[in-house]
């Protein structure tokens, strides 16, 4: 090196572009209101109040638009969006749509790689925002296909399973945990017992379990698994290299592989919930609620019960908060149709009757 190596590679256009498409992701978010928190109503006598904190109401219809705003600004603010790049995602299907959405808007191609089990209803969703949906059989290989896409045509691979933990920051600036709190503020139990959530790319638990640390609040972190996905016995054995090799049917939470996001050290418990309670929970919760909500919310809302249970059993009172995670129009030819159930063996009536059980007598058995 000589003192003549004087470099510049700054690009006047280039950075007018990425502070314009900031902007315009900023924007997006101011023009938004904060999510509600929906309390559900338990028996009578329970000490316990329970919480949804509803994603649902997002421009893009689920948790993961948090997720899609916070990916779009990492990238851009890292400098690796620019005018015309082509971006890539591997999901199965909520990311991939709200990502669609923040692309469109930075008027930038936009391509979801999915496992070909993925909903129609998601597809169209995504293909309405203007994205394409590459879709393929082993929903293990998403991760390698979206690298070679990018590779292929010069874009870039988003990877929320490696950068949604630090993407979003776990300190505040509006995060989802921050949310909770203000939103709980004037409640009678406004520091909850536990939080519970799934975990997809792990990013939400991550975010929320940073938060309660940093804060030192008393609040615990409940994770909620489902079959196939190999978070819970990673967590257990302390070893992120294990691997299930099977997709979740549950879509949005559950992976073959513990990703880079999941935080294992910031959560406290996990539950195991099967497939056929996560759906029969679907249901039930929405015949409370009058609405429709997605298969990943289930899963919460067993988990938030047992939770519920346990505290109950104690006689302590306290609140806990879980989330919706999206609402259940997208899946109206898969989990809510008949058909769909039956062609894979699915039962829900014992998962459907036990759940009931547990709101009518207020024990887990």
């Amino acid at each position: 090196m000589t003192p003549s190596d004087d470099i510049d590679r700054s690009d006047a256009t280039a950075r007018a572009w990425s502070d314009e498409a900031i902007r315009l992701v900023e924007a997006d978010a101011n023009r938004s209101a904060d999510t509600h928190l929906v309390r559900f109503e338990l028996p009578p006598g329970w000490p316990i109040d329970l919480y949804f904190k509803d994603e649902s109401t997002h421009p893009t219809g689920s948790l993961k638009h948090r997720l899609a705003r916070s990916l779009f600004l990492y990238a851009l603010a890292n400098g690796w969006l620019t005018e015309g790049t082509t971006v890539i995602e591997s999901s199965s299907g909520s990311t991939a749509i709200s990502e669609a959405y923040f692309a469109r808007m930075l008027n930038l191609p936009f391509i979801a790689v999915m496992p070909a089990s993925t909903s129609t209803g998601k597809i169209a969703l995504i293909e309405r925002e203007g994205g394409r949906c590459h879709l393929v059989d082993d929903p293990t290989t998403v991760y390698d296909e979206a690298r070679r896409l990018a590779a292929d045509c010069g874009g870039h691979y988003l990877d929320q399973f490696t950068f949604a933990e630090r993407a979003t920051d776990w300190r505040g600036n509006n995060n989802i945990a921050e949310s909770i709190f203000a939103q709980l503020s004037a409640e009678r139990h406004p520091v909850p017992d536990w939080i519970v959530v799934g975990a997809g790319t792990g990013g939400t638990s991550a975010t929320i379990g940073r938060y309660l640390r940093y804060r030192r609040l008393a609040t615990r972190l409940c994770v909620v698994d489902v079959d196939n996905s190999a978070f819970l016995p990673g967590w257990l054995a302390r070893d992120d290299r294990v691997r299930t090799g099977i997709g979740s049917r549950i879509e949005g939470i559950g992976r073959p592989r513990v990703e880079p996001s999941f935080v294992g050290d910031v959560v406290d418990r996990m539950i195991a919930v099967p497939d056929e309670a996560s759906l029969a929970a679907m249901r039930l919760l929405s015949d409370r609620l009058g609405r429709r909500v997605g298969p990943s919310t289930g899963t919460n809302f067993v988990g938030a019960l047992r939770v519920a249970a346990g505290l109950r059993a104690r006689g302590a009172a306290a609140s806990i908060v879980t989330l919706i995670c999206d609402g259940g129009e997208r899946y109206h030819d898969s989990y809510y149709a008949d058909d769909w159930l039956a062609a894979r063996g699915l039962d829900l009536a014992p998962q459907r009757a036990f759940l009931e059980g547990v709101l009518a007598g207020g024990e887990w058995r």
